[in-house]
């Protein structure tokens, strides 16, 4: 590692919060910095970074969400590919292969931990696409910042308290965008709900409930579905909710945090793991590999969070991966003072004037109402691109080219992704105290009060960029 490298572990500290090593347990025998005061070095609240005609683009981690943003951009307009990296060379030369007959020529690096370094002090790139195990991603992401260029994180853009603090703490100073990619948040209910909230028809929103239920329980066992085993790894290592953004992002967005409203506190409980110390020990039985994973401590199997806004509202957030679930369970329910919405485990429900739901036909009359024109466009034109998530990936992606195309503000900027991602370490502390309160910290230094909705869903700039099918 070159000297000024070793300068920036050493000035950031990151070296010793996850880019050296397994990811860390943060928060738990002591009380964390939650009540930092600081002056806010810059708003990036509503920021619009200079326009990029031709956003270059670098890509780090191409094990599963990376090919997935290789694939969906590709059919993006105004999209160069300009570097790809993977500690995997096969991954590597995978990705590669994608873009054979294109006009595509990245430069490829892999076979070194140290490879993603080069990509982002490569000169000719504009954006970098973190899309490694998510205790790499905040540094990764100042890194990029530090070098000029705009990063977009996967979920979560950070592990600890003190990750989200660097991550804002260098947006502001570089003034580059630190967008992390919670594609939940352009799910067709959630942006519905989204924009029927911002109209009103909820009247004032009292209450969310969130939760990303699923089962992982095969994935987290594999060989070969996540790299060196790292989330059966992180189960063995962390507590709280692990991976809170999914359903957070969206009910976050409908109650205006960080711009009107923010969190206070939270209180977060967890039931014992009746599950993943005894599927290790099952597999143990019979393969020497999984050896080292029996006699490991797992994060309970449920975790139940509970988080009050400063200006009274409420939101429950649960996360359950290793539980015999059937249907993937991302719930999104809204509670107001005229009406509620939900989905999931049912299907999409409306209530209005607090008379019950609506009916089936009713609903349909809703939806085609209050759903935003780009929905609709995207919606028909992934189903011909084929991207994933129901055309939720493309519609994230294409957004946000078309933002640094058009000079736009982003829609989560960079106080979004750290008060999500924060819920990792609070909750942990939380659960490790006997499930007592924590507060949460406000990252906007107060600009919260001040600070405008954003996510143009009705797209009243920007929309200019045409995806190419």
């Amino acid at each position: 590692m070159n000297d000024n490298r070793r300068a920036f572990f050493k000035r950031t500290s990151l070296a010793g919060l996850g880019l050296a090593g397994a990811p860390l347990l943060d928060g738990v025998a002591s009380a964390l910095d939650t009540r930092r005061t600081r002056k806010q070095q810059f708003n990036m609240s509503g920021y619009a970074a200079p326009r990029i005609e031709k956003v270059r683009v670098g890509i780090i981690g191409l094990g599963n969400r990376g090919p997935s943003h290789l694939e969906t951009m590709r059919y993006v307009e105004g999209v160069e590919f300009r570097a790809l990296c993977d500690v995997r060379p096969e991954r590597v030369a995978a990705a590669r292969k994608r873009l054979d007959g294109t006009n595509h020529n990245p430069t490829l690096y892999s076979g070194n931990k140290d490879e993603w370094m080069k990509l982002c002090e490569q000169d000719d790139v504009d954006l970098v696409i973190i899309a490694t195990p998510y205790y790499m991603h905040a540094g990764m992401a100042v890194y990029a910042m530090e070098h000029g260029k705009h990063a977009a994180s996967e979920v979560p853009v950070a592990a600890t308290l003190e990750e989200c603090w660097k991550v804002v703490e260098t947006a502001e100073r570089t003034r580059k965008h630190c967008m992390m990619l919670e594609n939940y948040a352009y799910g067709f209910f959630q942006v519905l709900t989204l924009n029927m909230a911002r109209q009103g028809f909820f009247g004032d929103i009292v209450h969310g409930e969130c939760a990303y239920n699923t089962s992982k329980m095969k994935n987290n066992f594999s060989k070969t579905t996540y790299w060196d085993m790292w989330w059966l790894k992180l189960y063995a290592s962390k507590r709280g909710n692990i991976y809170p953004t999914h359903g957070l992002g969206p009910i976050s967005q409908i109650m205006n945090i960080n711009r009107g409203d923010r969190f206070d506190y939270l209180v977060s409980m967890e039931s014992n793991d009746f599950m993943m110390q005894a599927k290790a020990r099952e597999l143990a039985a019979t393969d020497d590999f999984f050896k080292p994973f029996a006699d490991k401590t797992y994060r309970g199997n449920i975790n139940t969070s509970i988080i009050r806004t400063v200006k009274g509202r409420t939101i429950m957030l649960q996360h359950d991966a290793t539980s015999p679930r059937g249907p993937h369970t991302v719930i999104h329910g809204i509670t107001g003072t005229k009406g509620m919405a939900l989905e999931y485990p049912l299907p999409p429900r409306i209530s209005k004037d607090l008379t019950g739901w609506v009916s089936q036909q009713e609903y349909e009359t809703l939806a085609k109402e209050y759903t935003p024109a780009i929905i609709t466009r995207m919606r028909e034109l992934s189903k011909r691109v084929g991207t994933g998530h129901g055309g939720t990936d493309l519609l994230e992606d294409w957004r946000l080219i078309d933002c640094l195309r058009n000079g736009l503000p982003l829609d989560q900027d960079v106080y979004d992704g750290v008060i999500w991602s924060s819920i990792i370490p609070l909750s942990a502390w939380s659960v490790m105290n006997r499930s007592n309160s924590i507060d949460v910290p406000d990252f906007t230094a107060g600009a919260w009060e001040k600070n405008l909705p954003n996510m143009d869903i009705n797209l009243t700039r920007g929309g200019t960029t045409k995806v190419l099918v």
